[in-house]
C-alpha cells in the first residue's frame, strides 16, 4: 500500500473514532434526559413540593437564597399534567439524540449536518451566558460545544473536498 493511501486510511479511521466519540456523547445526553424524564414520572400523584424541600435540606442549602427559592417556588406550582408533558418532551429529546447518535456512528452525512445544526444553535445563547456571567460550568459547556461543532464542520468540509476532488 502506498504511503498516501496508508495516511488517508489512518486519517479516515481517526475521524471515524472521533465521530464515534461524538455519537456516544450525544447518546449519553439523550439517555441522561430520558432518565430525568422518567424520574419526573415518579412524582405523579405525589407532593413534589415536599420532596423539593427535603432535597434542599439534604444538601444544606439555604431555602431563602436565590436558586433554592426558585426551585421551591416552582415545585409548589407544578401539576401532574406538566410532569407528563416534561416526561414526553424528555422522551422526544431522547429519540432525536439517539437518531443523531446512530447516524453519526454510521458516518451518515445527514447526521453530521444535523449535529452541527443542533449543536450550533446553542452557541449564541451559551456565549451570551458566558458574557453575562462567566462561570466555569458555562465556559466548559461553551468550550465543549464549540469543540464538537468545529470538529464536525472540519469532517464535513474535509469529506466534501474529497468528494469534489
Amino acid at each position: 500500500m502506498s504511503r498516501s493511501r496508508s495516511r488517508t486510511h489512518s486519517t479516515r479511521n481517526a475521524h471515524a473514532r472521533g465521530l464515534h466519540i461524538v455519537a456516544l456523547f450525544e447518546g449519553a445526553k439523550g439517555m441522561l434526559v430520558l432518565l430525568a424524564g422518567c424520574g419526573l414520572l415518579m412524582f405523579i400523584h405525589k407532593d413534589i413540593h415536599e420532596a423539593a424541600v427535603k432535597l434542599v435540606e439534604q444538601y444544606h442549602l439555604n431555602p431563602a437564597s436565590h436558586y433554592p427559592r426558585i426551585f421551591l417556588d416552582l415545585s409548589e406550582r407544578i401539576h401532574d399534567t406538566q410532569l407528563w408533558g416534561l416526561a414526553i418532551a424528555a422522551a422526544m429529546y431522547f429519540v432525536v439524540r439517539m437518531i443523531e447518535a446512530v447516524g453519526l456512528w454510521l458516518r451518515k452525512s445527514w447526521a453530521e449536518w444535523f449535529a452541527v445544526l443542533t449543536g450550533g444553535m446553542y452557541i449564541p445563547v451559551e456565549m451570551f451566558e458566558v458574557v453575562r456571567s462567566s462561570t466555569w460550568p458555562r465556559v466548559t459547556v461553551l468550550a465543549v460545544n464549540l469543540g464538537v461543532v468545529s470538529y464536525l464542520l472540519f469532517v464535513l468540509i474535509r469529506d466534501n473536498g474529497r468528494k469534489t476532488a
